[in-house]
């Protein structure tokens, strides 16, 4: 058994990855200004920290909400879980039917199966927070706003209307 133990150990040292450092101003220069297709009003500056450092399981974004402007649209994950944690300003979640302000300092996790939630500013200054989450192999994501479905299994997304009751897409999944 030994034998193997060492084997092992010396096949996982080779396949070690060291860490992978983005600076600041590679992270700047990445910065690029994003709007969701389906809201007008989400318009903000992004830099996707986790996949510019070689993560592939896990999502970490980098975003400025300006006064005035919404985060992405209104939505829940059925797989993916999902965070927020507030690095400067002041925001607003809503979170199903309610709504709470946040600030500096604040921490927000939506676990799964997740109640729709959006992050606007209604106030006169950014707001800056670190969002992230899983990059699972299969997600749903539900706008209810909007009557939309997106399933997506790996990089194959479709859209259905919430309620139209049309078959789930790709044969040999089913939805929880």
């Amino acid at each position: 058994m030994r034998g193997r133990a060492v084997a092992y150990n010396a096949r996982m040292s080779e396949a070690r990855k060291p860490a992978r450092i983005v600076h600041a101003p590679e992270v700047e220069a990445q910065t690029r200004t994003f709007t969701h297709p389906w809201n007008p009003r989400s318009g903000m500056r992004a830099a996707w920290l986790g996949g510019s450092a070689g993560l592939t399981r896990t999502g970490i974004n980098l975003l400025r909400l300006p006064p005035g402007n919404e985060s992405f649209t209104y939505h829940a994950h059925l797989h993916e879980e999902e965070w927020i944690y507030v690095v400067s300003g002041r925001a607003v979640l809503d979170d199903g039917d309610a709504h709470h302000e946040l600030g500096a300092g604040d921490f927000v996790a939506f676990p799964t199966p997740s109640q729709p939630h959006q992050l606007r500013n209604p106030f006169d200054a950014d707001v800056v927070y670190l969002s992230g989450g899983e990059r699972a192999h299969i997600d749903v994501a539900d706008f209810p706003r909007l009557g939309k479905r997106v399933v997506r299994i790996d990089g194959r997304a479709v859209v259905y209307e919430l309620d139209s009751g049309t078959p789930f897409p790709f044969a040999g999944f089913e939805l929880l």
